[in-house]
């Protein structure tokens, strides 16, 4: 995370406190620039509740007053990226601070402004927190917004599960809640308004799988060319727990089939290492058959309870009596989002959300 905390640094600072100044003479951006000197050792979102922190203390007045310089600001081209988060926070804590009329509604009209210098998705969730119902009806409307920033922010800055982010409770209490902005955008022109689409919808699965399967079936009612892969993205963690309404959608109704244990190129992995395996599918029913092929990896972990990740292998069309072999070789190397502990552990086949026998090896360091 080294390289992202410099996302924001002493220059930014600098830059951002120019920006300010001449959109509003006269005015000085004292604790803003005593922050360039204090932002050793401290994460991106440190830097940025530091930022946001000295930028309230230098603003004058309330919401109304600094959104208007910051709308000033807009006029400069260098008034864009993650000096743009700091500012966006600042807003959102004003707009909540005195409640006065028309601030709640005017700062997410600020956001949306602003997110195509920089997403507003962070700041947003304080709005919604706040008054979710009143929210997204400005919200549902930002859907046949012209630019497409803002149509990703509608759907990316609702997700119950926003990376970075804090949650809003109730987005994951009323799953139903932030559907409709889902439905207006799953056939956006834009990739990445539908990717937002595909992992808000992957985020609802979490708390409301058949709510999510339902949808995604409206959706392939009337699709588009890229519904499909917006589907399959957003079904993708139902797939791995075999949710049997995902797997049907997806073409991968329950089959007669017959899975090898895994054969595995070794019995001991020593760290960092990989594991080489291979199994075999066989179609043992009348008619043809469509597999979505996984395979679980049951890891050791330092409380001694198991951990298991799905991970995907392919998907294969298997005639009466074919058989097809799938092989693969899967790293154990240590990553930030992934520690390996030694210990006793497991490769398990998953064809169409069934699991098969499990190999068993063991990782040493």
């Amino acid at each position: 995370m080294g390289v992202m905390n410099e996302l924001i640094n002493p220059g930014v600072v600098g830059s951002l406190e120019r920006i300010l100044a001449a959109a509003a003479p006269g005015l000085r951006f004292p604790h803003l620039a005593g922050t360039a000197g204090r932002l050793d050792a401290l994460s991106l979102r440190e830097r940025t509740d530091l930022l946001s922190s000295a930028l309230l203390a230098d603003l004058p007045g309330g919401y109304a007053e600094a959104a208007s310089i910051v709308r000033r600001a807009l006029d400069d081209p260098a008034f864009t990226g993650w000096m743009i988060w700091p500012v966006s926070e600042s807003a959102a804590t004003l707009a909540l601070a005195r409640r006065a009329p028309g601030d709640f509604e005017d700062c997410l009209a600020l956001l949306a402004e602003l997110t195509p210098r920089l997403t507003g998705e962070f700041a947003i969730r304080r709005l919604l927190a706040a008054d979710l119902d009143r929210a997204l009806g400005i919200i549902q409307a930002w859907t046949t917004h012209p630019d497409w920033h803002v149509r990703r922010l509608a759907s990316e800055g609702t997700r119950a599960y926003l990376p970075w982010a804090i949650r809003v409770p109730e987005i994951t209490a009323r799953p139903a809640a932030t559907l409709p902005i889902l439905d207006a955008l799953y056939r956006d022109p834009v990739e990445d308004v539908r990717r937002s689409v595909a992992n808000h919808l992957n985020d609802l699965a979490r708390h409301a799988p058949d709510d999510v399967v339902a949808t995604a079936a409206r959706w392939m009612a009337a699709p588009d060319a890229n519904t499909p892969r917006v589907v399959r993205h957003g079904l993708r963690t139902l797939v791995k727990k075999a949710h049997p309404g995902a797997l049907e959608l997806l073409g991968f109704p329950p089959a007669s089939l017959a899975v090898t244990r895994p054969r595995l190129d070794r019995s001991v992995v020593e760290l960092p290492g990989e594991l080489g395996f291979d199994f075999d599918v066989a179609n043992t029913g009348p008619d043809e058959a469509r597999i979505a092929v996984d395979y679980v990896v049951h890891y050791a972990k330092a409380n001694g309870v198991p951990a298991e990740k799905v991970f995907k292998l392919g998907t294969a069309v298997l005639g009466p009596g074919e058989s097809r072999t799938f092989a693969k070789r899967h790293a154990f190397r240590q990553m930030t989002t992934r520690v390996h502990h030694p210990g006793d552990h497991a490769l398990q086949p998953q064809v169409n959300g069934v699991r098969h026998p499990e190999a068993r090896f063991t990782v040493v360091t």
